[in-house]
């Protein structure tokens, strides 16, 4: 028992000597975000999350939409009226995104 305090206790003082609280290792859990599809647009038009947080695009619209990076770093496909589509990005950088089938459709994501 005595054992597992101890290292219990170096991992804590490790973490404090990298200036990393157990807070904020409890704070890390992925986010979730919403991205609606409605009325011809993406909002919000500029969402910015961290990497290995879900993006989740609905689409509100009566027809189809893509979600398709300009680098062509993702693409959904159509998703259809009603539909939805998920995103967990995991490398960093701002992704510029259009609806292929709407070119003047434009977003970006900005992954931190």
């Amino acid at each position: 028992m005595r054992t597992r305090m101890r290292h219990g206790g170096s991992l804590l003082l490790a973490l404090a000597l990298l200036g990393v609280s157990a807070g904020a290792l409890a704070d890390r859990t992925p986010a979730r975000h919403e991205v609606v599809i409605e009325a011809m647009r993406y909002a919000p038009q500029t969402l910015e999350v961290k990497a290995g947080d879900t993006v989740v695009w609905t689409n509100k619209d009566p027809f189809p939409h893509t979600v398709t990076a300009q680098n062509h770093a993702f693409d959904s496909g159509e998703i259809a009226a009603d539909g939805s589509w998920k995103f967990k990005p995991v490398r960093k950088g701002t992704f510029t995104y259009m609806c292929t089938l709407h070119p003047t459709m434009k977003a970006t994501l900005i992954v931190r």
